[in-house]
């Protein structure tokens, strides 16, 4: 038996890359970001068989990427990483003859600042960043992102551990544009996030374990993301979901096949199939998310159109930015910054 393993295994070895990864794609997504069931399904349809990574950031996720060169074939990054990833051409583009239902994507998400050409990203969902609150907690209108520093609500105050986001919504409620790379305005967010922290309102920095704990009535108000708000309110009828009105982020995060991806046709299969309108429904369905799918919004129906947290109104989306990318060395600033309130006491 030792003896025929070994013989096996020297086969093994002895293959082609291209053998050994035929029927193979590895993919690197959030956290709670797929019905893995439609995993599932397209390996059944395609006999393809699918290794899942998860990172938490997108931070983390680019780091990754670059460092081991190889390992993913499909990656799901945010929109102002796609545009970073771009510039530092670690992108293949896709061959979109074989993915022909990238043409479901709604005119809103075509030719986007971040890859204006369409020649490297498939949107794969979308929203906005706001606030989510508890109803039997708050008893105010939730119309400014000042409720996120009032003392009222000490201790009782989640934010987004992430750089973007909660410097982001900072500089918009001071008036100041999400992608400002004005010094003076970008420490005044940092001052205002320092003076949230030490006055005791902030429960925790946290990402993806923040809906679980508004279920669960662990605070009265939370950074978040609508597909996340829309899950939590799905679980719990006293949490509500509001976009202050000085206006907010509103993203997209793609589909991207890495430069060295070593199964670049796998990756475009899957790519093709979550864009089919039944599946992008499961999974739009599933996450919560807005879905950038035409088909899959046709076959949901009313009952998505008329959900004001996943499908943002026009008025709305007016005052809304998507977040460019920052060059590294301006990001340093920024990091820099998020670290005085990060280390503040």
């Amino acid at each position: 038996m030792k003896k025929m393993l070994s013989v096996l295994l020297l086969l093994v070895l002895l293959l082609p890359a291209s053998a050994l990864a035929d029927e193979v794609v590895n993919v690197f997504n959030w956290e709670d970001y797929i019905d893995e069931s439609v995993l599932e399904q397209f390996s059944e349809e395609t006999g393809i068989k699918v290794n899942y990574m998860n990172f938490t950031t997108v931070e983390d996720m680019i780091v990754q990427v670059e460092a081991n060169p190889g390992a993913f074939d499909v990656c799901f990054p945010s929109d102002y990483i796609i545009e970073r990833m771009i510039k530092k051409d670690m992108l293949a583009e896709i061959n979109f003859e074989n993915v022909p239902n990238a043409n479901q994507t709604i005119p809103y998400l075509l030719n986007p600042a971040y890859d204006p050409e369409n020649k490297y990203s498939v949107p794969y969902l979308w929203g906005t960043v706001g606030i989510l609150y508890n109803t039997t907690m708050v008893d105010e209108p939730v119309t400014s992102w000042s409720i996120m520093w009032d003392t009222k609500y000490a201790n009782n105050v989640f934010m987004l551990d992430s750089i973007r986001d909660s410097m982001g919504v900072t500089l918009k409620s001071l008036g100041y544009s999400m992608n400002t790379q004005d010094i003076p305005s970008i420490m005044a967010a940092k001052q205002k996030l320092i003076e949230q922290k030490q006055s005791g309102v902030v429960k925790a920095y946290q990402v993806d374990e923040t809906k679980d704990k508004m279920v669960a009535g662990e605070a009265a108000l939370a950074l978040v993301w609508s597909g996340d708000a829309q899950y939590a309110i799905d679980l719990n009828p006293d949490l509500a979901y509001a976009v202050p009105e000085e206006g907010t982020n509103v993203w997209v995060d793609g589909m991207v096949i890495p430069k060295d991806a070593k199964n670049k046709e796998n990756a475009e299969k899957l790519i093709n199939f979550l864009c089919r309108p039944d599946i992008a429904q499961k999974n739009c369905e599933y996450v919560r998310y807005a879905s950038p799918n035409a088909g899959a919004i046709d076959l949901m129906g009313e009952e998505y159109t008329s959900n004001p947290v996943q499908n943002a109104p026009e008025e709305l989306l007016s005052k809304c930015e998507f977040f460019n990318d920052i060059e590294p060395a301006f990001l340093s600033v920024y990091e820099a910054m998020w670290m005085e309130v990060k280390n503040t006491k």
